[in-house]
């Protein structure tokens, strides 16, 4: 396990060697990476793919809050414990802001 939790100014992604991909015989998502794959559910689906278009993820909070009409601090929350699993499997790189 991790020692720090994501901040929101941290910026993450999914290393070179973990992929979203949509697996037709299962009709479902999966993450895959060498030797191991993980069935995300929808939400963490949706957080994963606004992580091609920026890794910025207190932008990605910023847009699922406004999208979802949720309250930000719930939203920052969830989708940092969410990616905070993640990379705590090794499923997500995480480069930590300065501040």
């Amino acid at each position: 396990m991790s020692l720090a939790m994501l901040a929101e100014a941290d910026r993450v992604a999914l290393p070179p060697w973990v992929r979203l991909h949509f697996d037709r015989v299962r009709d479902r998502w999966v993450l895959l990476a060498p030797e191991r794959v993980l069935f995300p559910c929808a939400t963490s689906v949706t957080i994963i793919e606004r992580l091609a278009a920026t890794p910025a993820l207190d932008e990605v909070v910023d847009g699922l809050a406004a999208e979802f009409e949720a309250p930000r601090d719930t939203i920052s929350a969830d989708v940092r414990r969410m990616l905070q699993d993640l990379a705590d499997q090794g499923f997500l790189a995480v480069e930590a802001s300065d501040g």
